[in-house]
């Protein structure tokens, strides 16, 4: 738990943020183990933005991981940083099981997946696709 949330403060120092000065950073880690941070990444188009946890799970699909299983995220706020509807939704299609939300004071807060998105949209949920044969 700690290494991801170090890795996520250190990830929050490389976002870009001009428009909402609101840092976040995140980290996510493989079923290899391997560590993938990511920070958020905003554009005068605001609707073209990327939040910090799907940063951090694009780049571990794009390097080849196809399961993660936990993501710490931290930002500068008064209570620990909840992810947004979207990247909830990122964190299911992935498997992401737990989430440790977290500040940059040291308050965190850890919960499942199923606690904070309990009716994901699943690719089992798509026709033709059997939820008791994956």
């Amino acid at each position: 738990m700690d290494e991801l949330i170090m890795a996520a403060k250190h990830a929050r120092t490389k976002a870009y943020a001009p428009y909402s000065h609101f840092n976040v950073g995140a980290a996510v880690r493989g079923a290899s183990g391997k560590i993938y941070t990511g920070s958020n990444i905003e554009n005068a188009s605001y609707g073209l933005t990327n939040c910090a946890e799907r940063t951090a799970i694009f780049k571990a699909i794009s390097d080849g991981e196809r399961v993660l299983d936990t993501i710490a995220l931290v930002a500068d706020s008064k209570d620990p940083v909840a992810p947004c509807g979207a990247c909830r939704q990122v964190m299911v299609e992935f498997g992401i099981s737990t989430i440790i939300m977290a500040n940059t004071s040291g308050k965190t807060h850890m919960v499942s997946m199923a606690e904070l998105l309990p009716w994901g949209f699943e690719k089992t949920d798509l026709p033709g696709e059997d939820k008791n044969n994956e």
